[in-house]
């Protein structure tokens, strides 16, 4: 038996495409080489196929040979005949029926045993044919079921054609079902989304349904006021969206009661609050300190608590000023009416402790509106504690706590005769209004250095009190009643003064100034600005009545009205000055004509320049000219002359008294003096 070949590897499938083609030989050996085993295997077969094995009915006896065809006589029993079997066989096809006794018989005997071993001769090709057959059987059967695989292959392969085609389909069914489900993800996040805003109506709804003004303690109510606002701002800005004007107003409503709980719990504790220190104040042996206490550290005691929640009612209301204004000017009302009801009390009886009916009218000024400032400056920290607006309001407060004073001080100071006294006055108020504004802002639009007392009132802001606001009016009145009582002194003791035959004395009393001046000579106290301490101006006690008043006003006026009344005021006193200063000088023309015409021109040279020294030095500007007004053109040139004619006959003295040396060169730098 030849050996067990080893499985050959299958050859490579090679699939059609159109239609079928012939492998040959070569190609087959070419597209299915062997390993050297299926070689080996192969050999193999082919040596066990060389030599065939005899039939099996001629194989039953070993010692046959291997060719039935001749059989060795020396094989045969005695008894037999060759061709003949064995004694076992006897019953064999070759073996006579019946004995051969005739020649026919032997003849047919000897005819059967030569088709017999003609037969037998042939047998090997036979079988040969036989499996020469089977193999063709085998082969066709092989090439049947090639054919049968090929077919299935190209079903196979138009399967997966089909299958491929199919699964890009599928793929591309796929890519859309997912871009799709990523369209409707997003489609729906964008959906819950906006839907938030919607539902947080809810949430709000059902937080501020819960009983108990407690509620806007809870750490999460802020935050839902926070929310709401959002969830308003985003409905205005989207109010296409269905119901979207529907949920609008209901937030508002969400937003209006949450500060309107706000508000009560902040009215709710300021009563509280006042109740009990109302009651505390009302006790006795309540000391200063202990007030303070009450008053002001036991109200920022609860600002941390209260702060804010009003801070967050300013937020609102500034962005919803139509619904939540007028809680938030509720609150300072509430907050306003609250510290005056407990503050008048006490204001009133510092005020009385002042007298002010008795008390001296600078000293009173003084005092007064310095309590009154502290008392505001206090007022506006505490109040800036809880607030942030408001400003309108405060100011308000601050000044009715300010009449308190003023309907005391107003009639002392419309009713006071002394122009010093005024002019003491409005320095006060003018120091404290320096007072309040110690320092330049950084934030300060115009980036101006210069001091700016603020009278307009068109900066404020509760990052600074402004104070002069508040003493405005009292400055005002002062300067009113200044304004007036100057105007009053002009008319009295300039236009209307009646000369004296002393003030008359020229050139004595040039000549009686050059002695010791007693302290005796000093007059009442007098407020000089430094525009008129010029060394032209020194000898005031040489000068006309008239002049020395004119002096005296201006000087005290000056500094406390504005620039444009004090100018008006100037032009008509010197005015009147002039005039008066002119008809003294023909009154002492006529005293001792001829001899005194001379002095009376040197009288009114002299005045004249100290008037035009006092209008250099401040700087007057005459908008409108009138035959009446001052006019000093041609003073200089006219002294220039008549000191030239006559420079022999005066003294120095007299020289010296006019601010003008010896001699026609000095004297021609009169005309222009600096």
């Amino acid at each position: 038996m030849a050996t067990r070949t080893a499985p050959r590897r299958a050859p490579t499938l090679i699939v059609p495409t159109t239609s079928k083609s012939t492998v040959n030989l070569e190609d087959w050996e070419a597209k299915a080489p062997l390993d050297d085993l299926e070689i080996r295997s192969i050999g193999l077969v082919k040596t066990a196929s060389e030599t065939l094995p005899l039939p099996l009915k001629y194989n039953d006896d070993e010692n046959f040979p291997s060719r039935p065809s001749t059989p060795k006589t020396k094989l045969l029993g005695p008894n037999s005949r060759p061709g003949t079997p064995n004694s076992s066989r006897a019953t064999h096809n070759l073996h006579p029926k019946q004995p051969v006794q005739t020649p026919q018989q032997f003849y047919d005997w000897f005819a059967v045993i030569d088709r017999s071993v003609l037969h037998s001769q042939e047998a090997h090709f036979r079988a040969h044919v036989a499996s020469v057959s089977d193999h063709l059987s085998t082969c066709d059967f092989l090439l049947e079921r090639i054919n049968e695989i090929d077919h299935e292959v190209d079903q196979m392969l138009q399967g997966w054609t089909s299958v491929e085609e199919g699964g890009k389909s599928l793929k591309d069914a796929c890519e859309r079902l997912l871009e799709e489900r990523d369209r409707l993800l997003q489609l729906t996040d964008e959906i819950g989304t906006r839907l938030e805003y919607f539902q947080e109506l809810e949430h709000a709804t059902r937080m501020l349904n819960h009983p108990g003004e407690s509620l806007v303690l809870q750490s999460d109510f802020l935050y839902m006021v926070e929310r709401v606002d959002i969830c308003i701002d985003y409905l205005k800005s989207h109010r296409h969206f269905r119901e979207a004007e529907v949920y609008l107003l209901r937030f508002q409503q969400c937003m209006t009661r949450a500060m309107t709980l706000i508000k009560m719990y902040f009215v709710g504790s300021l009563r509280a609050l006042s109740a009990d220190i109302s009651r505390r104040l009302s006790e006795k042996d309540v000391s200063s300190t202990a007030q303070m206490h009450l008053l002001y550290t036991r109200f920022k005691s609860v600002s941390p608590q209260l702060s804010p929640l009003l801070r967050e009612l300013e937020r609102r209301a500034s962005t919803h000023h139509e619904e939540l204004a007028s809680l938030l000017s509720e609150c300072h009302t509430a907050y306003l009416s609250t510290r005056k009801s407990l503050l008048v009390g006490r204001l009133m009886q510092e005020i009385k402790g002042l007298d002010p009916t008795r008390t001296e009218l600078v000293a009173l000024t003084r005092t007064g509106c310095s309590y009154l400032k502290d008392l505001c400056v206090e007022e506006f920290d505490l109040f800036r504690v809880f607030f942030n607006s408001g400003e309108d309001q405060l100011y308000q407060y601050l000044e009715n706590l300010c009449d308190y004073l003023y309907d005391d001080l107003r009639p002392r100071i419309l009713h006071e005769p002394r122009l010093t006294a005024l002019c003491e006055v409005c320095t006060v108020l003018q120091a404290l209004m320096v007072l309040d504004r110690p320092d330049v802002d950084l934030d300060d639009e115009d980036g101006v250095d210069e001091l700016n007392l603020d009278l307009d009132g068109k900066q404020r802001g509760l990052h600074r009190l402004h104070i002069s606001q508040l003493l405005e009016m009292v400055l005002q009145d002062a300067q009113t009643r200044l304004f007036f009582k100057a105007q009053s002194v002009i008319q009295t003791d300039i236009r209307y003064y009646v000369t004296k035959p002393e003030d008359l004395a020229y050139p004595d009393i040039l000549l009686q100034a050059r002695k010791p001046v007693s302290a005796l000579d000093l007059k009442e106290k007098q407020s000089i600005s430094e525009i008129f301490t010029a060394e032209s101006l020194a000898k005031q006690d040489t000068w006309f009545p008239t002049l020395q008043t004119t002096y005296w006003v201006l000087s005290q006026l000056r500094p406390y009205v504005k620039p444009a009344i004090f100018e008006d005021i100037s032009q008509e006193a010197l005015s009147l000055c002039q005039q008066s200063l002119v008809s003294a000088s023909e009154i002492i023309k006529m005293k001792n004509p001829p001899t005194t015409n001379l002095d009376g021109q040197l009288f009114l040279v002299r005045h004249l320049l100290i008037m035009k020294e006092i209008t250099n030095n401040l700087e007057l500007v005459q908008r409108d000219y009138d035959p009446n007004s001052i006019n000093f053109s041609g003073v200089t040139d006219a002294l220039a002359s008549m000191l030239s004619r006559t420079t022999a006959m005066l003294p120095d003295a007299l020289f010296s008294t006019f601010g003008v040396p010896r001699g026609e060169r000095s004297i021609g730098g009169v005309k222009h003096p600096s």
